[in-house]
Protein backbone atom coordinates (compact mmCIF):
# COMPACT_ATOMS: atom_id res chain seq x y z
CA UNK A 1 0.00 0.00 0.00
CA UNK A 2 1.34 3.36 -1.00
CA UNK A 3 1.18 6.10 1.60
CA UNK A 4 0.21 9.71 1.18
CA UNK A 5 0.53 12.70 3.45
CA UNK A 6 0.72 16.41 2.93
CA UNK A 7 3.62 18.77 3.06
CA UNK A 8 4.19 19.83 6.61
CA UNK A 9 2.30 23.02 7.60
CA UNK A 10 4.16 25.80 9.34
CA UNK A 11 1.75 25.92 12.28
CA UNK A 12 3.08 22.57 13.50
CA UNK A 13 6.02 24.27 15.17
CA UNK A 14 5.85 24.14 18.99
CA UNK A 15 5.01 27.24 20.96
CA UNK A 16 6.49 26.12 24.28
CA UNK A 17 9.87 27.46 25.40
CA UNK A 18 10.16 24.39 27.62
CA UNK A 19 9.65 22.14 24.65
CA UNK A 20 12.33 23.94 22.65
CA UNK A 21 14.83 23.77 25.51
CA UNK A 22 14.11 20.10 26.18
CA UNK A 23 14.83 19.04 22.63
CA UNK A 24 15.82 20.32 19.20
CA UNK A 25 13.22 22.06 17.05
CA UNK A 26 10.74 19.76 15.33
CA UNK A 27 12.16 18.28 12.19
CA UNK A 28 11.30 19.38 8.73
CA UNK A 29 12.19 15.86 7.80
CA UNK A 30 8.89 15.29 6.03
CA UNK A 31 10.17 17.42 3.18
CA UNK A 32 12.88 14.80 2.56
CA UNK A 33 10.38 12.02 2.11
CA UNK A 34 9.55 10.92 -1.41
CA UNK A 35 5.90 9.99 -1.68
CA UNK A 36 4.94 7.08 -3.88
CA UNK A 37 2.01 7.63 -6.24
CA UNK A 38 0.55 6.32 -9.48
CA UNK A 39 -2.12 4.01 -10.78
CA UNK A 40 -0.68 0.96 -9.02
CA UNK A 41 -1.36 2.55 -5.64
CA UNK A 42 -4.98 3.24 -6.53
CA UNK A 43 -5.54 -0.34 -7.59
CA UNK A 44 -3.94 -1.58 -4.38
CA UNK A 45 -6.21 0.62 -2.28
CA UNK A 46 -9.34 -0.40 -4.12
CA UNK A 47 -10.11 2.00 -6.97
CA UNK A 48 -10.73 5.68 -7.43
CA UNK A 49 -12.51 5.99 -4.10
CA UNK A 50 -9.21 5.28 -2.45
CA UNK A 51 -7.85 8.65 -3.52
CA UNK A 52 -10.36 10.42 -1.31
CA UNK A 53 -9.80 7.94 1.51
CA UNK A 54 -6.07 8.52 1.37
CA UNK A 55 -6.28 12.32 1.25
CA UNK A 56 -5.10 14.16 4.33
CA UNK A 57 -8.13 16.21 5.33
CA UNK A 58 -6.28 18.01 8.12
CA UNK A 59 -2.97 18.86 6.50
CA UNK A 60 -3.62 19.32 2.80
CA UNK A 61 -3.26 17.01 -0.17
CA UNK A 62 -0.82 14.40 -1.35
CA UNK A 63 2.13 15.25 -3.54
CA UNK A 64 1.00 13.59 -6.76
CA UNK A 65 4.01 14.90 -8.65
CA UNK A 66 6.55 12.87 -6.69
CA UNK A 67 8.52 10.20 -8.48
CA UNK A 68 6.49 6.98 -8.37
CA UNK A 69 7.93 3.91 -6.68
CA UNK A 70 6.85 0.56 -8.09
CA UNK A 71 4.65 -1.58 -5.92
CA UNK A 72 5.90 -5.00 -4.92
CA UNK A 73 9.11 -6.08 -3.28
CA UNK A 74 11.24 -3.36 -1.72
CA UNK A 75 14.62 -2.53 -3.11
CA UNK A 76 17.81 -2.96 -1.14
CA UNK A 77 18.95 -5.43 1.47
CA UNK A 78 18.42 -5.67 5.22
CA UNK A 79 18.02 -2.39 7.03
CA UNK A 80 20.27 -1.32 9.84
CA UNK A 81 19.25 -0.78 13.41
CA UNK A 82 20.88 2.49 14.35
CA UNK A 83 18.25 4.89 13.13
CA UNK A 84 20.91 7.55 13.45
CA UNK A 85 21.32 10.83 11.62
CA UNK A 86 22.96 9.10 8.64
CA UNK A 87 20.05 6.70 8.25
CA UNK A 88 17.03 9.00 8.41
CA UNK A 89 15.27 8.59 5.12
CA UNK A 90 12.29 6.84 3.62
CA UNK A 91 12.53 6.59 -0.13
CA UNK A 92 10.23 3.63 -0.71
CA UNK A 93 6.64 2.78 0.03
CA UNK A 94 5.94 0.56 3.01
CA UNK A 95 6.19 -3.16 2.31
CA UNK A 96 7.10 -4.77 5.62
CA UNK A 97 9.70 -7.26 6.79
CA UNK A 98 10.07 -10.35 4.62
CA UNK A 99 12.44 -13.27 4.21
CA UNK A 100 12.82 -12.88 0.43
CA UNK A 101 11.09 -9.69 -0.69
CA UNK A 102 7.72 -11.45 -1.02
CA UNK A 103 4.94 -11.18 1.54
CA UNK A 104 3.00 -14.19 2.78
CA UNK A 105 -0.70 -13.55 2.18
CA UNK A 106 -3.67 -14.33 4.44
CA UNK A 107 -1.77 -14.11 7.73
CA UNK A 108 -3.80 -11.18 9.06
CA UNK A 109 -7.54 -10.70 8.72
CA UNK A 110 -10.16 -8.33 10.05
CA UNK A 111 -12.07 -10.26 12.69
CA UNK A 112 -13.35 -9.92 16.23
CA UNK A 113 -10.74 -10.46 18.93
CA UNK A 114 -12.87 -9.53 21.96
CA UNK A 115 -10.19 -7.06 23.07
CA UNK A 116 -11.74 -4.20 25.02
CA UNK A 117 -10.45 -1.10 23.23
CA UNK A 118 -12.99 1.24 24.85
CA UNK A 119 -10.58 2.41 27.59
CA UNK A 120 -7.83 3.36 25.14
CA UNK A 121 -10.39 5.06 22.88
CA UNK A 122 -11.76 7.10 25.77
CA UNK A 123 -8.28 8.00 27.01
CA UNK A 124 -7.16 9.10 23.53
CA UNK A 125 -10.20 11.34 23.10
CA UNK A 126 -9.59 12.89 26.50
CA UNK A 127 -5.91 13.44 25.73
CA UNK A 128 -6.67 15.22 22.46
CA UNK A 129 -9.44 17.27 24.08
CA UNK A 130 -6.97 18.40 26.75
CA UNK A 131 -4.55 19.88 24.22
CA UNK A 132 -4.63 23.45 23.01
CA UNK A 133 -5.55 24.06 19.37
CA UNK A 134 -1.92 24.58 18.36
CA UNK A 135 -0.77 21.51 20.28
CA UNK A 136 -3.49 19.40 18.65
CA UNK A 137 -2.51 20.71 15.22
CA UNK A 138 1.08 19.65 15.88
CA UNK A 139 0.05 16.26 17.21
CA UNK A 140 -2.70 14.83 15.02
CA UNK A 141 -2.05 13.27 11.61
CA UNK A 142 -4.15 11.13 9.32
CA UNK A 143 -4.13 7.38 9.86
CA UNK A 144 -2.28 7.00 6.53
CA UNK A 145 0.43 9.46 7.48
CA UNK A 146 4.06 8.66 6.81
CA UNK A 147 4.61 9.96 10.34
CA UNK A 148 4.00 6.39 11.53
CA UNK A 149 7.35 5.43 10.03
CA UNK A 150 9.37 8.47 11.12
CA UNK A 151 10.38 7.21 14.54
CA UNK A 152 13.85 6.77 15.94
CA UNK A 153 15.45 5.58 19.16
CA UNK A 154 18.26 8.15 18.90
CA UNK A 155 18.41 11.02 21.38
CA UNK A 156 19.36 13.73 18.84
CA UNK A 157 16.53 12.96 16.42
CA UNK A 158 14.09 15.83 15.81
CA UNK A 159 10.54 14.58 16.27
CA UNK A 160 7.01 15.55 15.37
CA UNK A 161 4.13 15.97 17.78
CA UNK A 162 3.97 17.44 21.24
CA UNK A 163 6.67 16.63 23.80
CA UNK A 164 6.09 15.97 27.47
CA UNK A 165 8.01 19.20 28.07
CA UNK A 166 5.30 21.04 26.12
CA UNK A 167 2.55 19.74 28.40
CA UNK A 168 1.13 20.95 31.67
CA UNK A 169 0.88 18.54 34.59
CA UNK A 170 -2.79 17.96 33.80
CA UNK A 171 -2.02 17.25 30.16
CA UNK A 172 0.80 14.89 31.13
CA UNK A 173 -1.65 13.04 33.38
CA UNK A 174 -4.00 12.57 30.41
CA UNK A 175 -1.12 11.09 28.43
CA UNK A 176 -0.27 8.76 31.28
CA UNK A 177 -3.89 7.63 31.37
CA UNK A 178 -3.63 6.77 27.67
CA UNK A 179 -0.52 4.68 28.31
CA UNK A 180 -2.25 2.96 31.24
CA UNK A 181 -5.18 2.08 28.99
CA UNK A 182 -2.91 0.60 26.30
CA UNK A 183 -0.23 -1.09 28.38
CA UNK A 184 0.01 -3.63 31.16
CA UNK A 185 1.38 -2.60 34.55
CA UNK A 186 4.75 -4.00 33.46
CA UNK A 187 4.59 -2.10 30.18
CA UNK A 188 3.79 1.18 31.91
CA UNK A 189 6.51 0.62 34.48
CA UNK A 190 9.03 -0.13 31.73
CA UNK A 191 8.25 3.15 29.94
CA UNK A 192 8.59 5.07 33.20
CA UNK A 193 11.89 3.40 34.10
CA UNK A 194 13.40 4.07 30.68
CA UNK A 195 12.53 7.76 30.97
CA UNK A 196 13.70 7.91 34.59
CA UNK A 197 17.10 6.37 33.76
CA UNK A 198 17.43 8.68 30.76
CA UNK A 199 17.05 11.66 33.09
CA UNK A 200 19.41 10.34 35.76
CA UNK A 201 22.05 9.34 33.22
CA UNK A 202 21.80 12.79 31.63
CA UNK A 203 22.37 14.36 35.01
CA UNK A 204 25.33 12.05 35.66
CA UNK A 205 27.13 13.22 32.50
CA UNK A 206 25.94 16.83 32.76
CA UNK A 207 23.81 16.80 29.62
CA UNK A 208 20.12 16.99 30.43
CA UNK A 209 19.47 19.04 27.30
CA UNK A 210 19.80 15.82 25.30
CA UNK A 211 18.99 13.21 27.94
CA UNK A 212 15.98 13.82 30.13
CA UNK A 213 12.59 12.37 30.99
CA UNK A 214 10.53 14.89 29.01
CA UNK A 215 12.01 14.60 25.49
CA UNK A 216 9.32 12.09 24.50
CA UNK A 217 6.70 12.98 21.93
CA UNK A 218 3.06 12.14 21.30
CA UNK A 219 1.47 11.85 17.89
CA UNK A 220 -2.04 10.59 17.16
CA UNK A 221 -2.88 9.09 13.78
CA UNK A 222 -6.46 9.44 12.62
CA UNK A 223 -9.45 10.25 14.80
CA UNK A 224 -10.04 7.92 17.76
CA UNK A 225 -13.07 5.81 16.81
CA UNK A 226 -14.77 2.56 17.75
CA UNK A 227 -15.13 1.53 14.11
CA UNK A 228 -12.60 3.44 11.98
CA UNK A 229 -8.82 2.84 12.10
CA UNK A 230 -6.65 5.09 14.25
CA UNK A 231 -3.65 4.89 16.54
CA UNK A 232 -0.93 6.71 18.40
CA UNK A 233 2.84 6.87 18.70
CA UNK A 234 4.95 7.68 21.75
CA UNK A 235 8.51 8.35 20.61
CA UNK A 236 11.80 9.23 22.26
CA UNK A 237 15.28 8.05 23.22
CA UNK A 238 15.29 4.29 23.78
CA UNK A 239 11.48 4.17 23.79
CA UNK A 240 9.08 3.97 20.85
CA UNK A 241 5.49 2.71 20.97
CA UNK A 242 3.31 2.33 17.89
CA UNK A 243 -0.28 1.40 18.73
CA UNK A 244 -2.87 0.79 15.98
CA UNK A 245 -6.58 0.20 16.67
CA UNK A 246 -9.35 -1.04 14.38
CA UNK A 247 -12.50 -1.89 16.28
CA UNK A 248 -11.43 -4.53 18.80
CA UNK A 249 -8.20 -5.35 16.99
CA UNK A 250 -4.87 -3.98 18.22
CA UNK A 251 -1.45 -4.04 16.57
CA UNK A 252 1.29 -2.88 18.90
CA UNK A 253 4.35 -2.80 16.68
CA UNK A 254 6.97 -1.70 15.94
CA UNK A 255 7.94 -1.11 19.55
CA UNK A 256 11.47 -0.27 20.62
CA UNK A 257 12.62 -0.74 24.20
CA UNK A 258 16.13 0.05 25.38
CA UNK A 259 18.26 1.74 27.99
CA UNK A 260 21.78 2.89 28.80
CA UNK A 261 22.51 1.95 31.47
CA UNK A 262 20.00 -0.83 32.13
CA UNK A 263 20.54 -0.55 35.88
CA UNK A 264 21.28 2.57 37.88
CA UNK A 265 20.95 3.80 41.44
CA UNK A 266 18.55 6.74 41.52
CA UNK A 267 17.71 8.53 44.78
CA UNK A 268 18.96 5.56 46.74
CA UNK A 269 16.93 3.02 44.70
CA UNK A 270 18.36 0.63 42.13
CA UNK A 271 16.28 1.01 38.98
CA UNK A 272 16.59 -1.85 36.48
CA UNK A 273 14.92 -2.06 33.09
CA UNK A 274 14.99 -4.32 29.98
CA UNK A 275 16.03 -7.20 32.23
CA UNK A 276 13.09 -9.48 31.37
CA UNK A 277 14.11 -9.93 27.74
CA UNK A 278 17.75 -10.56 28.72
CA UNK A 279 16.80 -13.23 31.25
CA UNK A 280 14.30 -14.87 28.89
CA UNK A 281 16.87 -14.97 26.08
CA UNK A 282 19.57 -16.55 28.23
CA UNK A 283 17.08 -19.06 29.64
CA UNK A 284 16.23 -20.15 26.11
CA UNK A 285 19.77 -20.53 24.75
CA UNK A 286 20.91 -22.42 27.84
CA UNK A 287 17.97 -24.83 27.55
CA UNK A 288 19.38 -26.13 24.26
CA UNK A 289 21.60 -29.16 23.98
CA UNK A 290 25.15 -28.78 22.72
CA UNK A 291 24.06 -30.05 19.31
CA UNK A 292 21.13 -27.62 19.18
CA UNK A 293 23.35 -24.70 20.18
CA UNK A 294 25.62 -25.46 17.24
CA UNK A 295 22.61 -24.85 15.00
CA UNK A 296 21.32 -21.80 16.88
CA UNK A 297 24.57 -19.95 17.57
CA UNK A 298 25.89 -18.23 14.47
CA UNK A 299 28.90 -16.77 16.26
CA UNK A 300 30.43 -16.95 19.72
CA UNK A 301 31.47 -13.30 19.38
CA UNK A 302 29.23 -10.27 19.41
CA UNK A 303 29.68 -7.09 17.36
CA UNK A 304 29.00 -3.69 18.89
CA UNK A 305 25.66 -3.48 17.09
CA UNK A 306 23.78 -6.35 15.46
CA UNK A 307 20.18 -5.13 15.11
CA UNK A 308 18.70 -5.65 11.63
CA UNK A 309 15.26 -4.02 11.88
CA UNK A 310 15.49 -0.96 14.05
CA UNK A 311 14.40 2.51 12.99
CA UNK A 312 14.04 3.13 9.23
CA UNK A 313 14.21 -0.58 8.42
CA UNK A 314 10.52 -1.26 7.83
CA UNK A 315 11.28 -3.16 4.63
CA UNK A 316 14.23 -5.25 5.79
CA UNK A 317 14.75 -8.52 3.93
CA UNK A 318 16.18 -11.21 6.19
CA UNK A 319 16.16 -14.96 5.62
CA UNK A 320 15.34 -17.27 8.50
CA UNK A 321 18.44 -18.27 10.45
CA UNK A 322 19.27 -20.52 13.35
CA UNK A 323 17.25 -23.26 14.95
CA UNK A 324 13.68 -23.95 13.99
CA UNK A 325 10.88 -24.32 16.50
CA UNK A 326 9.97 -27.75 15.17
CA UNK A 327 13.40 -28.99 16.34
CA UNK A 328 12.69 -28.03 19.96
CA UNK A 329 11.12 -29.93 22.83
CA UNK A 330 7.92 -28.64 24.40
CA UNK A 331 9.88 -27.09 27.30
CA UNK A 332 12.30 -25.42 24.89
CA UNK A 333 9.43 -24.04 22.81
CA UNK A 334 7.98 -22.53 25.98
CA UNK A 335 11.29 -20.77 26.65
CA UNK A 336 11.45 -19.53 23.06
CA UNK A 337 7.94 -18.17 23.46
CA UNK A 338 9.10 -16.59 26.71
CA UNK A 339 11.36 -14.21 24.77
CA UNK A 340 8.39 -13.00 22.76
CA UNK A 341 6.22 -12.87 25.86
CA UNK A 342 8.64 -10.43 27.52
CA UNK A 343 7.62 -7.93 24.82
CA UNK A 344 4.01 -8.89 24.16
CA UNK A 345 3.31 -8.83 27.90
CA UNK A 346 3.83 -5.08 27.90
CA UNK A 347 0.45 -4.65 26.21
CA UNK A 348 -2.74 -4.87 28.25
CA UNK A 349 -3.64 -8.45 29.09
CA UNK A 350 -6.41 -9.13 26.57
CA UNK A 351 -4.42 -7.73 23.63
CA UNK A 352 -1.34 -9.66 24.78
CA UNK A 353 -3.29 -12.93 24.88
CA UNK A 354 -4.49 -12.45 21.31
CA UNK A 355 -0.96 -11.68 20.13
CA UNK A 356 0.56 -14.68 21.89
CA UNK A 357 -2.07 -16.98 20.41
CA UNK A 358 -1.12 -15.66 16.97
CA UNK A 359 2.56 -16.36 17.67
CA UNK A 360 1.87 -19.87 19.01
CA UNK A 361 0.16 -20.88 15.75
CA UNK A 362 3.49 -20.44 14.00
CA UNK A 363 5.81 -21.72 16.73
CA UNK A 364 7.06 -24.68 14.68
CA UNK A 365 8.00 -22.22 11.93
CA UNK A 366 9.73 -19.82 14.31
CA UNK A 367 13.52 -19.50 14.09
CA UNK A 368 16.00 -18.28 16.68
CA UNK A 369 19.57 -17.21 15.93
CA UNK A 370 22.20 -16.16 18.46
CA UNK A 371 25.55 -14.37 18.55
CA UNK A 372 27.76 -13.87 21.59
CA UNK A 373 28.19 -15.60 24.89
CA UNK A 374 25.72 -17.60 26.95
CA UNK A 375 26.90 -16.82 30.50
CA UNK A 376 24.63 -14.88 32.82
CA UNK A 377 26.57 -11.65 32.27
CA UNK A 378 27.47 -12.21 28.60
CA UNK A 379 26.76 -9.72 25.86
CA UNK A 380 24.68 -11.32 23.11
CA UNK A 381 22.30 -10.81 20.23
CA UNK A 382 19.20 -12.93 19.62
CA UNK A 383 16.61 -12.75 16.87
CA UNK A 384 13.29 -14.60 17.02
CA UNK A 385 11.66 -14.65 13.59
CA UNK A 386 8.44 -16.19 12.31
CA UNK A 387 5.80 -15.26 9.73
CA UNK A 388 4.00 -13.14 12.33
CA UNK A 389 6.59 -11.90 14.80
CA UNK A 390 10.11 -10.50 14.80
CA UNK A 391 12.00 -9.85 18.03
CA UNK A 392 15.58 -8.67 18.46
CA UNK A 393 17.51 -8.25 21.71
CA UNK A 394 20.87 -6.60 21.16
CA UNK A 395 23.49 -5.92 23.84
CA UNK A 396 25.39 -2.94 22.47
CA UNK A 397 28.67 -1.18 23.11
CA UNK A 398 28.65 1.74 25.57
CA UNK A 399 27.30 4.83 23.87
CA UNK A 400 26.94 8.50 24.77
CA UNK A 401 25.80 7.69 28.31
CA UNK A 402 28.81 5.46 29.06
CA UNK A 403 30.10 7.91 31.65
CA UNK A 404 26.96 7.42 33.74
CA UNK A 405 28.09 3.90 34.65
CA UNK A 406 31.87 4.16 34.44
CA UNK A 407 32.21 2.65 30.97
CA UNK A 408 34.22 3.84 27.99
CA UNK A 409 32.29 4.74 24.85
CA UNK A 410 32.98 2.33 22.01
CA UNK A 411 34.34 -0.50 24.16
CA UNK A 412 32.88 -4.00 23.88
CA UNK A 413 29.14 -4.73 24.02
CA UNK A 414 27.53 -5.06 27.42
CA UNK A 415 24.23 -5.91 29.07
CA UNK A 416 24.32 -2.38 30.48
CA UNK A 417 23.30 -1.03 27.06
CA UNK A 418 20.41 -2.93 25.50
CA UNK A 419 18.36 -2.23 22.37
CA UNK A 420 15.37 -4.41 21.58
CA UNK A 421 12.51 -4.31 19.10
CA UNK A 422 9.34 -6.22 18.30
CA UNK A 423 7.75 -6.11 14.85
CA UNK A 424 5.04 -7.78 12.80
CA UNK A 425 6.48 -9.13 9.51
CA UNK A 426 4.67 -9.58 6.21
CA UNK A 427 3.12 -6.14 6.10
CA UNK A 428 1.27 -5.67 9.39
CA UNK A 429 3.59 -3.32 11.26
CA UNK A 430 1.57 -0.21 12.16
CA UNK A 431 -1.53 -2.33 11.40
CA UNK A 432 -1.02 -1.57 7.72
CA UNK A 433 -2.37 -4.86 6.39
CA UNK A 434 -5.54 -4.46 8.46
CA UNK A 435 -5.78 -0.87 7.26
CA UNK A 436 -5.49 -2.01 3.64
CA UNK A 437 -8.19 -4.64 4.11
CA UNK A 438 -10.46 -2.15 5.86
CA UNK A 439 -10.39 0.23 2.90
CA UNK A 440 -10.89 -2.60 0.45
CA UNK A 441 -13.85 -4.18 2.23
CA UNK A 442 -15.74 -1.42 4.07
CA UNK A 443 -18.79 -0.39 1.96
CA UNK A 444 -18.44 3.28 2.90
CA UNK A 445 -14.88 3.36 1.54
CA UNK A 446 -15.64 1.70 -1.80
Amino acid sequence: MTEFDAAEPTDREPHSDAGRSAHASRRTFMRKVFFASGATAVVTMGGAGAWAAMADDTTGTADASATPVPSGAPSGGPGGGAGGPGNQSITEEFFGLTTDGKRIDDLFTIHSTKVDTAPVLSAAKAFLAGLSDSQRSSTQFTVHSTEWRLWSNVDSYERQGVSLADLSDDQKALGTTLLKAALSADGLQTTEKIRRINQAAGEAIGNTDSFNEDAYYWTVMGTPSDSEPWGFQFDGHHLVLNYFVLGDQVVMSPCFWGSEPTSMKIDGETVTVCHEEVLASLAFINSLTEAQQKVAIASSTKSNESMKAGAFADNAVQAYEGIRGSALTGAQKAKLLGIVEAFVGRARADAAQVRLAEVRKHLDDTFATWSGGTADDAAFYVRVHSPVVWVEVDCQAPGPLAGAYGATQGSGPTQMHVHSVIRTPNGNDYGKELLRQHYLTSPHHR
